[in-house]
């Protein structure tokens, strides 16, 4: 039985995947609908929740957030090539596949869910996998690319300047590619500016994000996370400040990325809101592993010995740019 007929095709909730999922598609139907339209290159999902207490932004498609959502509505839009999604080739067919997932905080009365989301083509006449391009991709643990770099006002593409005036933003994006990989969320552990760019025992150093993940910055300036678009991806807007002035300056970041679902105190992007006190970027109402910005922040848990080996831990440097006085 096929998922889906047709390159354009709207479905309710998938029964092709055994008694297994039958039995999930009955429980979830109780309070949820799922309506996906399978386009030629892209997905577009929507998800309708009956449950009043249920947060539609914590809904992933893959290693994406939704394109929008409301109180009882979550919608998606992407493309086929992004997110995450897997592909198979099964005689005619050319088949995509992915997961939806609703990422519970401990304290929710909502449990955590995944669903399998299933797109199938006819496989075009003219198409054939290459040897380098693996028809069936799989989560794997391998290399990591990490990228770091200035970004122009709205993140659309890089930064047309490297000068900026005392008080503007500075628009930071960093990311992971993670083509053949597990879902991956992408954390600044750690950032600070400095006028080389190496780091060295004599080199004076202005903190930007210290103690695993707290954007020090937001609590005297309009420095901020910015919301997500994927996971692999993390938008910092940093206000200038007076270090090193009119000198070069080089920002030197470690960059880690790790399971979405298992944020604590030392993994967690945290920014100080006026009027509101430390927030956690992903999930607001975890916000408290933020509460040790203010003091020491340690693993409740040891520290996974396996994620430094398999690359997710990654050092890069930003710069040069220099900060200039708009009185000069």
């Amino acid at each position: 039985m096929h998922c889906v007929s047709g390159k354009h095709s709207v479905m309710m909730v998938s029964f092709c995947q055994g008694a297994l999922l039958l039995s999930l598609a009955a429980a979830m139907a109780v309070y949820a609908d799922m309506k996906v339209d399978c386009g030629p290159d892209f997905v577009m999902l929507m998800w309708t929740e009956s449950r009043p207490q249920a947060d539609t932004s914590l809904l992933r498609l893959g290693n994406c957030f939704p394109t929008s959502f409301s109180a009882g509505e979550a919608y998606f839009y992407v493309d086929l090539t992004d997110c995450n999604f897997r592909r198979l080739v099964t005689g005619d067919a050319l088949v995509y596949s992915n997961d939806l997932t609703y990422v519970a905080s401990a304290d929710s009365y909502n449990l955590a869910f995944t669903h399998p989301v299933v797109c199938a083509y006819d496989r075009p006449k003219d198409w054939y996998a290459t040897i380098y391009d693996p028809v069936f991709k799989t989560y794997s643990l391998g290399d990591l690319q990490f990228n770091i770099g200035l970004m122009n006002d709205d993140f659309s593409g890089p930064a047309e300047s490297t000068h900026f005036p005392l008080g503007s933003i500075i628009p930071i994006m960093a990311s992971v590619v993670q083509e053949t990989h597990q879902p991956l969320l992408l954390l600044l552990e750690e950032c600070v500016a400095a006028t080389t760019p190496e780091l060295y025992p004599e080199s004076t150093m202005y903190p930007i994000i210290s103690n695993k993940g707290c954007l020090l910055e937001s609590v005297s300036s309009r420095s901020k996370f910015e919301p997500r678009q994927k996971s692999s991806e993390i938008r910092l807007s940093l206000q200038t400040f007076t270090f090193a002035m009119g000198e070069e300056v080089f920002i030197h970041c470690k960059l880690l990325a790790w399971d979405p679902n298992g944020l604590d105190s030392t993994k967690k992007a945290c920014h100080f809101v006026e009027g509101h006190g430390w927030e956690l970027l992903d999930n607001l109402a975890q916000s408290n592993l933020c509460d040790c910005c203010e003091s020491k922040c340690k693993s409740r848990r040891q520290r996974s010995v396996a994620s430094e080996k398999h690359g997710m831990v990654h050092k890069a440097v930003i710069g040069p740019f220099t900060i200039t006085d708009v009185n000069s």
